[in-house]
């Protein structure tokens, strides 16, 4: 009877029925429960409600990072990646796997990385900076390129180490990759509203000069797009914009911030007055905020310390929608919420 007892406890220990549970099943009722949370697992594989992926310990040498990893990797560095480090000496192995697919005809990799490059980056660092037994953690997967972005999308998505204008530029490129060109379908793919996609790729579509205006351009975030978009149309307030933001781009020593940027931006967008010409009072250009199609919202009549006065211009041709947009993005400029 002993015997047979030591080999029910044996089964239920290779079985492994359910990890989580936090008591064990009876002693004397072991055996059948065991093989009836088999079954049912089984059951489970079979019709699909559960995936089962294997996981693997690699080689980081032997993967390679996907070309449409939202990550841009060279940027990656001790600094950027020393969390990571950090927890990966302390647990002494990597806890989250990596997901990645198998490549062909490459003699080279056999893995591809669609999320996890920072953890493929650092676990490389660790093997080449005295901790050479360190493996690569990853779950195989067998998906497509769109399915791939969604994944590495839906990963990364609220990571606030990836920067605005990193998953802009991913955005743009699986727009006509993916979705030929079509925002709706790829708004309902990743399930998101249009308008949110819309201001990550209107930040995408900003003209180089402007982001070159930044002196990082990492923090530029698509609350700011509210405020750019309007400086570049018509043409010729296009070219006093992009004249003011290529002089800004010589003068990476000035260490600027995002909003002095985008006030010297807004103040070269209209023409200087002609000498002579009379003032209009309150009608000061570089303190006009447009809709996105040009038409005026409101104008800053005057900056103080602790106050701003603001006409609404109801009759400008913009709609309540792009006031109330405006408007918003003034308060996030000006009245930021306090941090945590």
């Amino acid at each position: 009877m002993s015997k047979n007892r030591g080999f029910a406890a044996g089964l239920a220990g290779a079985l492994d029925v359910d990890p989580a549970a936090s008591d064990p099943p009876p002693q004397g009722r072991l055996g059948i429960g065991v093989l009836a949370g088999r079954s049912n697992r089984l059951a489970e594989l079979a019709s699909g409600a559960v995936v089962a992926r294997p996981v693997e310990l690699v080689d980081p040498g032997r993967c390679r990072i996907w070309a449409e990893h939202n990550r841009e990797y060279d940027r990656l560095d001790e600094a950027r990646c020393a969390d990571l480090i950090e927890s990966l000496k302390a647990q002494g192995r990597q806890e989250m796997p990596a997901i990645v697919r198998r490549v062909k005809n490459d003699a080279a990799h056999d893995f591809e990385v669609i999320c996890g490059a920072r953890r493929h980056w650092t676990v490389s660092w660790l093997r080449a900076h005295n901790y050479p037994d360190f493996r690569f953690l990853v779950e195989v997967r067998e998906m497509t390129d769109e399915e791939a972005f969604r994944v590495s999308d839906l990963e990364n998505r609220t990571r606030e180490d990836l920067s605005d204008i990193e998953r802009a530029r991913d955005y743009l490129r699986a727009l006509d990759r993916h979705y030929e060109g079509r925002q709706k379908t790829m708004a309902q793919r990743l399930n998101v509203s249009e308008a949110w996609l819309s201001r990550y790729l209107d930040l995408a579509r900003l003209p180089g000069e402007i982001i070159a205006a930044f002196a990082n351009p990492h923090a530029l975030r698509i609350k700011h797009v509210t405020f750019l978009k309007p400086l570049l149309k018509p043409q010729d307030r296009r070219e006093r914009v992009l004249e003011a933001a290529r002089e800004l781009a010589t003068q990476p020593e000035a260490g600027l911030s995002p909003q002095d940027v985008i006030r010297r931006l807004t103040q070269a967008a209209d023409a200087p007055k002609r000498s002579g010409a009379p003032k209009r009072s309150g009608q000061r250009g570089d303190n006009l905020l447009c809709a996105p199609n040009g038409a005026p919202v409101l104008r800053i009549d005057d900056r103080r310390r602790r106050e701003l006065r603001l006409t609404l211009l109801l009759t400008g041709g913009a709609t309540r929608q792009e006031a109330a947009s405006t408007l918003r993005s003034l308060l996030e400029q000006y009245w930021p919420e306090p941090a945590d």
